[in-house]
C-alpha cells in the first residue's frame, strides 16, 4: 500500500474500547432463539437496551416481521430507524451486507437512502456455509429455514472488485464511513488496493470476522495474523475490531481488547451468552463485553468517543 498520512483519533480515544452491536443479522433464523429479535418493534427495543448497556454503534438488518426472513427494502429500516435515532445517542450502522442471496444494487439501498453514519461492506467474495447447522434442529418454525440454511452448501457471496466499488460509489458522498468487513486476510489486502486508488479514506474501520464457514478460523493465531497484517498494510490509518462468530465471541473479542482493538458482539453474531446458555437480549453480550473491558483496566467508549476515533459525520446528518 502507498503512504497515506498518518491519521490520529485524539487523546479521547486513549484507553477507549468501542464496542458494535450486531442487532439481529441474517444468519441465524427464528428456531435458533427465541430471544432473536424480529419485528420493528423487537428490533428497535434491543438496539435502544444495548445502547443503555455501552454499545457505541448498533450495526442494524431488518427483517419480515410475520416469518424472520431477512428484508433489505427501506421500508423495513423505516419502520425502526427514526425510533431508535430518536431515543440513543449511539451511531447507526445499516448492513449493506443484507443476506448472501441479494444482489449488490439490493443490499445498498436502505444506505444510499438513509444516509448513516456508518456502513458495513464486505471486502471480498466467500464460501459462506450455514448447511451445518441444519442437523442440530429436529424441525423448523417457518418454512423458508430450512432451505436457507441448506442452500448454502452451493453457496457464494459475492462481493466482487465491481460490487464493492459500485458501494464505495454510492455511499461515500453522504458522508457515509464504512466498517469494513474482513472474513479472511485477502480481504486486507483487497481494501489496501481500494486504499491505494484513493476510493476509500483512512482511518479504516477494520473488522475482522472470525468463525464463519468459508472465512479463517478462531485460533488465536488466526486473530493475530489479522492484526500483524493489517498493522503492516495500514500503520496508524485503521480501527480494528473484531467479532468471534458463535462460542468463540468473547473469547475473541477478549483478545481483540488485549490487543488494543475494539469489539463487536451482538446476536447476529453469536446467540450465546455461555457454554450452553442462550443469550436472553444483546445488552446481556454487551455487557460480557464491558466487563472484558473494564477487566482490563480499559473504558469503554461512549458515542461521542466513538465519533471522533471513527471520524464519523454526526447523528444530525442522517436521513432519517
Amino acid at each position: 500500500m502507498s503512504e497515506t498520512p498518518r491519521v490520529s483519533s485524539g487523546s479521547m480515544a486513549k484507553g477507549k474500547v468501542v464496542i458494535t452491536c450486531a442487532v439481529t443479522g441474517a444468519i441465524h433464523t427464528p428456531t435458533m432463539s427465541p430471544y432473536l429479535p424480529i419485528t420493528p418493534d423487537q428490533i428497535a427495543a434491543e438496539a435502544l437496551a444495548a445502547a443503555e448497556a455501552g454499545a457505541a454503534v448498533l450495526h442494524l438488518h431488518a427483517r419480515d416481521p410475520e416469518n424472520g426472513k431477512p428484508d433489505q427494502t427501506p421500508e423495513a429500516f423505516g419502520r425502526f430507524l427514526p425510533r431508535i435515532k430518536q431515543n440513543t445517542n449511539a451511531a447507526i450502522n445499516i448492513t449493506t451486507g443484507g443476506s448472501p442471496y441479494m444482489k449488490v444494487e439490493e443490499r445498498v439501498l436502505p444506505a444510499a437512502q438513509f444516509k448513516p453514519e456508518v456502513a458495513s461492506l464486505n471486502m471480498g467474495s466467500i464460501n459462506f456455509g450455514l448447511y451445518h447447522l441444519v442437523d442440530k434442529y429436529d424441525s423448523f418454525k417457518f418454512d423458508w429455514e430450512r432451505p436457507h440454511l441448506e442452500a448454502t452448501r452451493d453457496l457464494v457471496f459475492r462481493n466482487s472488485f465491481q460490487d464493492i466499488e459500485y458501494i464505495l460509489g454510492t455511499c461515500y458522498e453522504n458522508g457515509t464511513r464504512f466498517e469494513f468487513e474482513c472474513y479472511d486476510i485477502a480481504h486486507l489486502y483487497n481494501l489496501a488496493h481500494f486504499a491505494d486508488r484513493g476510493l476509500v479514506k483512512p482511518p479504516f474501520f477494520v473488522q475482522s470476522v472470525f468463525g464463519l464457514l468459508g472465512g479463517i478460523g478462531t485460533h488465536p493465531e488466526d486473530v493475530l495474523h489479522m492484526k500483524r497484517t493489517a498493522d503492516r498494510l495500514f500503520g496508524d490509518n485503521f480501527r480494528w475490531s473484531v467479532l468471534g462468530a458463535g462460542a468463540s465471541q468473547l473469547r475473541i473479542a477478549a483478545q481483540s481488547a488485549a490487543l488494543g482493538g475494539n469489539i463487536r458482539v451482538g446476536l447476529e453474531d453469536s446467540l450465546w451468552a455461555g457454554r450452553g446458555r442462550l443469550a436472553k437480549s444483546n445488552a446481556e453480550q454487551v455487557n460480557l463485553a464491558r466487563k472484558i473491558i473494564e477487566g482490563l483496566g480499559l473504558e469503554v467508549a461512549t458515542p461521542d468517543e466513538a465519533r471522533q476515533i471513527l471520524q464519523l459525520k454526526g447523528g444530525d446528518k442522517v436521513a432519517f
